[in-house]
């Protein structure tokens, strides 16, 4: 490839990141408040309330059940709303991260669902309240499984961010469709797929090693 290539390619590389950081970031904010309360509202759980986990539960996997493109193209209007433009890596922030919140609220959800239940009880005979059970027990002790799921969440983004990129959301994919696909250009398009295989396995490496070490740490 020439020198340009090279330079879009890595331009592309950095965009893709851009989104797939920035959303992880937002959907974790919003996925893991959202797995709390989808646990501790669950029956013979510290907070039941199964008309809130029932609602909550169904508009989680409402949003889980929609293909990534449809919901791209669906909220256009929002993301012209948030962030005044439709097209462009910021603006695919948007969508990427109202797909991946659901995703990591699930993965909360059953990472908190693995801890033992007498360590909640345990807790709960010492007089501890909902939110300090929520603190001091229920995060820390299912940190090492949150981030293998934060982990696998962060995977299916880069495959959502190639996506994004058809529909102009930049990135490496939108490198692959146009400068790869639409001129018929072989090696752009191979280079490209080498550049997120890379990035998966990196992102499963970093995700493996936190997690092993938050887990030696617990023990």
């Amino acid at each position: 490839m020439s020198p340009d290539m090279w330079g879009l390619l890595i331009d592309a590389f950095w965009e893709t990141m851009y989104m797939v950081l920035v959303s992880t970031a937002l959907a974790t904010l919003i996925g893991l408040p959202l797995g709390v309360i989808l646990t501790v509202t669950r029956a013979n759980h510290i907070l039941p309330n199964m008309p809130i986990n029932s609602v909550l539960g169904a508009i989680v996997n409402a949003a889980r059940s929609t293909p990534f493109i449809i919901l791209m193209v669906a909220i256009i209007p929002l993301t012209r709303l948030i962030v005044g433009s439709s097209i462009g890596t910021t603006a695919a922030i948007v969508p990427l991260t109202i797909s991946a919140a659901p995703f990591i609220a699930r993965i909360i959800e059953s990472s908190l669902l693995e801890i033992d239940p007498g360590v909640v009880e345990a807790a709960q005979a010492m007089g501890a309240s909902p939110m300090q059970i929520i603190r001091k027990v229920l995060l820390p002790e299912a940190m090492h499984s949150i981030v293998l799921g934060i982990t696998l969440a962060i995977i299916s983004l880069i495959g959502y961010s190639a996506m994004a990129g058809a529909l102009g959301g930049g990135g490496l994919g939108d490198l692959a469709i146009r400068y790869g696909y639409q001129r018929f250009r072989l090696d752009i398009m191979i280079i490209t797929v080498v550049v997120l295989i890379v990035m998966v396995q990196a992102m499963q490496s970093l995700g493996d090693y936190l997690s092993a070490k938050l887990n030696k740490n617990k023990l």
